[in-house]
């Protein structure tokens, strides 16, 4: 049976794997968008602190003092696969009913690089252990982590984690969490390179990146907070959600103390245009109007 764990369990779990990497003197335009690895002084005066991302003012100030190169934690190398029989490349036709576009891989690699990671999406869609198994032997040599994800309904899990099982060492857990499911995480290759694979539903796969996989890249680069703004806030609606599970019910900020609770949770189009998420802990079920509950902001919060 496959191991339960709590959604903070499953984030310390994962946060043990994703180690900030090894600071590099990057050259100004390639530090762009890394974080600093040591304090920046000038006479006495601290101008810039280890932890700092380095934007478009930051590069500016460096070459005002003659710096054609910053101390940084460099960009972690992310690299995202899709596996299944039944995935199809968007622009591609789809032959059956059972076949479905591969989302996941699109949204994954565009959301790590919005973090600050060098993001690689690997065009081919494995559809045997074979193939998936060179695939992932062959990013080894530019990964600093690997996220895999396979079809909805996780029919594809099952391949995913026989072959990073292969190569490594790799546990299966559920976290405790509504609308999602199996997750395989671990250490594969000859340098134990971080690897998760995660629910191929679109919906589950939106909740781990955001709960997982952004904190694990914010670790990787040094950043001194890992996790969104959040606040408590009174609610104007009720909320439910799945029983004896943690959600994330998805929101949309309409004021400074008001939020809205976005219609059709159960679709995908919620994640475009969700910027916060209502958290229901696992043993409040029920939120009524007047309640508190703790609001994760997703917008504007690197720092």
């Amino acid at each position: 049976m496959d191991q339960s764990i709590s959604v903070a369990q499953f984030q310390e779990r994962l946060l043990e794997l994703a180690q900030p990497l090894t600071p590099l003197d990057l050259p100004l335009l390639d530090a762009h968008g890394a974080t600093l690895s040591s304090n920046l002084m000038v006479d006495d005066q601290l101008l810039l602190k280890t932890g700092d991302r380095i934007g478009a003012t930051q590069i500016g100030l460096a070459a005002s003092l003659g710096l054609d190169r910053l101390p940084c934690r460099p960009h972690p190398r992310v690299v995202i696969i899709s596996a299944g029989d039944d995935l199809v490349e968007p622009g591609s036709k789809l032959a059956d009913d059972e076949d479905e576009f591969e989302s996941n891989s699109w949204f994954l690699t565009t959301f790590v690089r919005e973090i600050g990671a060098h993001a690689f999406r690997v065009h081919t869609i494995a559809q045997t252990t074979e193939v998936l198994k060179l695939i992932v032997e062959d990013q080894l040599v530019r990964a600093d982590l690997i996220v895999i994800s396979g079809e909805s309904k996780d029919e594809s899990f099952e391949l995913i984690n026989s072959v990073i099982s292969s190569l490594g060492e790799v546990t299966t857990v559920v976290p405790n969490l509504a609308e999602s499911g199996k997750h395989s995480y671990g250490s594969i290759g000859p340098d134990k390179t971080p690897v998760i694979a995660l629910p191929g539903e679109p919906l589950a796969n939106y909740l781990s990146a955001e709960l997982f996989i952004r904190p694990m890249i914010l670790k990787m680069l040094g950043y001194r907070s890992i996790y969104r703004n959040s606040k408590k806030m009174k609610l104007d609606f009720e909320v439910i959600g799945t029983e004896g599970k943690a959600n994330y019910i998805r929101g949309k900020v309409t004021g400074e103390k008001e939020i809205a609770l976005l219609p059709n949770q159960g679709a995908i189009s919620t994640i475009s245009t969700t910027d916060c998420l209502i958290y229901l802990p696992e043993k409040s079920e029920r939120l009524g109007k007047g309640d508190s509950a703790e609001v994760i902001f997703l917008q504007g919060d690197l720092v």
